[in-house]
Parts: C-alpha cells; sequence; structure tokens
C-alpha cells in the first residue's frame, strides 16, 4: 500500500442523553403528575400549552415543582415508577425537602409570563 494511503479509523458516535423524572403540580398543589423525558424544557411548553391528552389535560399539571436528572435511561423509568407507588405524603417530603416554598421551577423559562405562572 503507498505511503500516500493513510488507515482510516471507524469512530463510534456515541451520544449521551440526559432523563428526567419530574413532578407536576397544578395551580392549588391538589393534583400531583410523574412523568418522564429526555427533553424537560419541551415536555414543559407541551405540558404548559396543555397539548398533552388524559390526566394533564384534564387536571392541568403544569407547575415544575420537583425533577432529578440521569444519564440512564433504565434508572429514570425505574425510579418514575418507584415515585408513583409512593403515597402522597412521602411525595410531598420530597418536593419540600428540595423545593421549600413549592415554587414552579420552569418560572422565567418561557417568554409569555401567561406561560410562566402554573
Amino acid at each position: 500500500m503507498p505511503n500516500s494511503f493513510r488507515h482510516l479509523q471507524t469512530t463510534k458516535l456515541i451520544i449521551m442523553y440526559t432523563y428526567y423524572v419530574y413532578i407536576l403540580s397544578n395551580h392549588f398543589c391538589t393534583v400531583l403528575y410523574i412523568g418522564i423525558t429526555n427533553d424537560l424544557l419541551r415536555r414543559m411548553f407541551e405540558h404548559k400549552q396543555g397539548g398533552i391528552k388524559g390526566f394533564s389535560q384534564r387536571y392541568h399539571p403544569t407547575k415544575l415543582v420537583y425533577f432529578e436528572e440521569t444519564d440512564d435511561a433504565t434508572a429514570a423509568i425505574v425510579r418514575e415508577k418507584q415515585l408513583k407507588n409512593w403515597h402522597r405524603g412521602w411525595k410531598m417530603n420530597l418536593i419540600k425537602k428540595n423545593n421549600p416554598k413549592i415554587i414552579d421551577l420552569s418560572d422565567g423559562w418561557f417568554g409569555d409570563p401567561e406561560m410562566n405562572s402554573g
């Protein structure tokens, strides 16, 4: 093989994702919704727009009160299922430990004031 040829190595492109397990509430904190996503900003936009059918459309959980992140999809799914099985009191303790005033953690993410008030 002539010297002008170089050995080309194939490299694998590894794409890393971040997965989020999140808890939403409605304005009065009477409803808790637990979900999982790999794009929290997009998912919050969808919740605030009201475009998610089912539970979200009916109860309007648009206030992000808690979230965790991981790069392990399986761990995120396991954690989501774990939190869904918790009693409401345990969920509220988790939320209050990390967000004592139970504010909307997504406040200010979007330019429209209507979308920022959960």
